[in-house]
């Protein structure tokens, strides 16, 4: 049995946390001490490894609270979707400012383009390292083929319009394909 102390020490938490988590019906204590200390069971550390973890993941109290009151892998699985979801359009969101100011910057006479990481740095990059045109394809029919959704949001972290990036997984899945009357 671990103590309330114990407990918030050993996750880095403050006390009033856990009392607030308690407060919220996320973590109770299974029991308490005959001095009344609120004790833990090795259940509850679990239940506290999930919350910690899914507040690192960004999920708010009340999706945490779903979560942990279901105890259903499809609930859990659908929270963390939708926020990655949330974050890759965050990601979009500060994509597009990024550029902005860095076009802005260079308005103003500054080089704010080794900060940036676009298609064509990242094309050039490809180039030094040995890749010409066949080796990147080869390369973005790979990574469509083992991580997908990956492929996806990494074109779009480049700065690629979506309709390009999808023509680019397109032309990437049609490599994957044997080819007719091809050794398969």
């Amino acid at each position: 049995m671990h103590t309330i102390g114990k407990l918030a020490k050993r996750f880095g938490l403050s006390r009033s946390t856990l009392l607030h988590y308690e407060k919220l019906g996320l973590l109770n204590p299974a029991g308490r001490s005959s001095g009344d200390y609120r004790l833990y069971d090795d259940v509850d550390v679990a239940r506290l490894e999930l919350i910690v973890a899914l507040r690192e993941a960004g999920l708010s109290l009340k999706q945490i609270g779903e979560v942990v009151h279901q105890d259903e892998d499809s609930t859990l699985r659908a929270a963390l979707e939708e926020r990655l979801r949330s974050i890759h359009q965050q990601i979009g969101a500060l994509r597009q400012q990024q550029k902005r100011a860095a076009a802005l910057l260079a308005q103003l006479g500054a080089h704010p383009g080794e900060r940036v990481i676009n298609v064509e740095s990242w094309v050039s990059f490809l180039r030094a390292a040995g890749l010409d045109e066949a080796a990147m394809w080869t390369w973005h029919a790979a990574f469509e083929r083992d991580a997908p959704e990956a492929h996806g949001d990494f074109l779009a972290s480049l700065g690629i319009d979506p309709k390009r990036a999808e023509e680019i997984r397109q032309r990437s899945r049609a490599l994957l394909q044997p080819s007719p009357g091809g050794d398969s």
